[in-house]
């Protein structure tokens, strides 16, 4: 069994839609405290819920998932380094 950590940008588009944590829940059909896990990828979603989180955002998986770090968005979209 794989048990790689799974990053995530799931808060940095939740608090751009102005989403709280239990509004996230209720539209992918988890508890609150599992968006807070997610969120401090102290847990790997399941392929149907990291789907359901894509679908709410409207953006494909690997915008918001990842295997190994991610960049900051504005070194990706304009390729700024801190």
């Amino acid at each position: 069994m794989d048990s790689r950590k799974l990053y995530n940008r799931i808060a940095v588009l939740r608090s751009e839609r102005g989403m709280s944590r239990k509004e996230l829940a209720e539209k992918i059909g988890v508890n609150f405290q599992t968006v807070g896990y997610l969120e401090r990828e102290e847990y790997n979603p399941s392929l149907d819920l990291a789907f359901r989180i894509a679908e709410v955002f409207g953006l494909p998986i690997e915008y918001i998932f990842s295997i190994s770090p991610m960049k900051p968005m504005s070194e990706e979209i304009y390729g700024l380094k801190k």
